[in-house]
């Protein structure tokens, strides 16, 4: 079954057409983002090499400024921004997809080439990731035991029995937060990577729609992602050198077997 999606603006257009999937596509997705990788290695290992750079630079900082009890915050975050993150991916598995030639140079123009598209998803993302530092702040503010965490703490800290509360609170708020720029995020990059036609706005909307039509499958996915990610972060960040890259050229498939024109 199909869903046409048409413009809230006054043409009332046809943006889109969002099809039904099953439980099954995402696990299609994640293999189709493994071929992609096996097909451009260098190009997207070393995007997630950066990624995983980036991390272990901001992981650096939070340590150097005594900060470091604040790292599972950021690193909450980076669910939030992620979809961004991951345009020039989208742009090597597009290539593949045609039989183009695909390096690392192509995925830098296509982030250059949509910087203004881009930049609007990103800031909206931004505002979202401020938002949830904020919230998750007051939560540690109003939350948690009254001992202040070290390095040599920071762990039986986190997972105190006084701190329980604290961590299931905050855990619930930031899936909230994630949950909700997943909705509008899960195809609305691909989107605007693909589509000239398209604005922000327009594709976010394509993007909930294709999210409210396929909710289990979309929550399936939104879960192998998590996974993928997480597992990346309990490998010291290693594993981000190769899941980011698979994830993000799956979410390049999802996007085109959810949305048609």
């Amino acid at each position: 079954m199909s869903h046409t999606i048409l413009s809230t603006y006054s043409d009332h257009r046809k943006l889109a057409q969002v099809d039904d999937i099953t439980t099954d596509h995402p696990w299609r997705w994640l293999v189709a983002g493994w071929q992609d990788l096996k097909r451009t290695p260098a190009t997207s290992i070393g995007y997630g090499v950066l990624i995983t750079i980036a991390s272990y630079l901001l992981t650096l900082g939070t340590v150097a400024t005594g900060l470091f009890y604040l790292l599972p915050i950021l690193l909450g975050g980076f669910f939030l921004v992620a979809p961004a993150l991951g345009l020039g991916l989208y742009e090597v598995s597009r290539r593949v997809e045609n039989g183009e030639p695909a390096n690392f140079m192509h995925a830098l123009r296509a982030i250059g080439k949509h910087s203004f598209a881009i930049s609007t998803m990103g800031a909206a993302m931004a505002v979202c990731f401020i938002a949830w530092f904020l919230a998750a702040s007051l939560i540690f503010m109003l939350m948690n035991s009254g001992i202040t965490p070290t390095m040599e703490n920071v762990i039986p800290y986190l997972f105190s029995l006084e701190n329980m509360p604290m961590l299931a609170v905050g855990t619930l708020v930031g899936a909230m937060f994630a949950l909700a720029v997943f909705s509008f995020s899960v195809v609305s990059v691909p989107m605007l990577l693909d589509r000239e036609d398209v604005d922000v706005m327009s594709a976010m909307r394509v993007s909930f729609e294709a999210f409210r039509f396929n909710l289990v499958p979309m929550l399936v996915w939104a879960g192998l992602i998590v996974l993928v990610i997480v597992g990346g972060f309990f490998t010291l960040y290693v594993g981000l050198a190769i899941g980011f890259p698979v994830v993000a050229h799956a979410s390049w498939h999802a996007y085109r077997d959810v949305v048609k024109k």
